[in-house]
């Protein structure tokens, strides 16, 4: 096998992957909706009475989806009646037990959690289409890097929220390191913003932005709707 056919080979099990996080993270995003078209009959607003079953959603898909520490629901705060709560957010623990993952949302706190200004939430919500952001470090949350794939969701026709999941780059290494080391050379995946999730050499670091120009480096887009994913490699 050439070089080449590897890193084609290479690509193809990526996207596969890939697509299987995004279609289980879609489905998510279709089963909330349905769930509150159904509890929210005769009403604007999300209120506490709405959010009925919601957990169990997500505690199912964490069961389902062993590459996911953290799963959940983001309201957008218009969409949300007074006093009811704003998010539902599950995380696995060490242990294996599946508990929610509680965030501040006092503006004005040294750790408000404004999440309708990150990158999972607005990118969702203006563009109508799944989003993946990361890696970064989640200080508010599992304080490592992690990935966060979210597709928003609608309710009687209005943008309600974002559905989605976490994966820590420790649980994804296993899955996708493997990969990456059947290309010959300096190999990594990219997201959109040419910043490195997961490399196969100390070439390529966690979170550093590649830059342009290299005349032996080439890129590969990965065929994954909307998520803007790439190999790049070592020609």
């Amino acid at each position: 096998m050439n070089p080449d056919n590897e890193v084609v080979h290479a690509a193809r099990a990526l996207t596969s992957w890939t697509s299987v996080v995004s279609a289980a993270t879609k489905e998510l995003s279709a089963n909330v909706a349905a769930l509150l078209e159904r509890n929210l009959v005769g009403k604007s607003k999300v209120d506490k009475a709405a959010l009925a079953g919601l957990d169990t959603l997500s505690k199912e898909f964490l069961a389902k989806n062993s590459f996911a520490v953290g799963a959940g629901t983001f309201f957008a705060h218009e969409s949300v009646a007074e006093g009811s709560q704003a998010l539902d957010w599950w995380s696995r623990k060490e242990s294996g037990t599946i508990a929610p993952l509680n965030f501040d949302l006092t503006p004005g706190s040294s750790r408000y959690y404004d999440y309708e200004k990150l990158p999972f939430f607005s990118m969702a919500e203006s563009t109508g289409e799944q989003t993946l952001w990361g890696p970064y470090i989640d200080y508010l949350g599992f304080e490592e890097y992690i990935l966060t794939f979210t597709a928003p969701f609608s309710v009687h026709g209005h943008f309600t929220g974002v559905a989605g999941c976490d994966i820590r780059l420790k649980d994804l290494e296993p899955r996708l390191m493997p990969i990456l080391r059947s290309i010959p050379g300096d190999a990594a995946l990219i997201n959109a913003s040419n910043r490195v999730i997961l490399g196969n050499s100390g070439m390529y670091l966690v979170g550093e932005r590649v830059k342009p120009g290299s005349p032996e480096r080439r890129q590969l887009e990965l065929d994954v709707p909307h998520l803007g994913l790439s190999l790049i490699y070592t020609a």
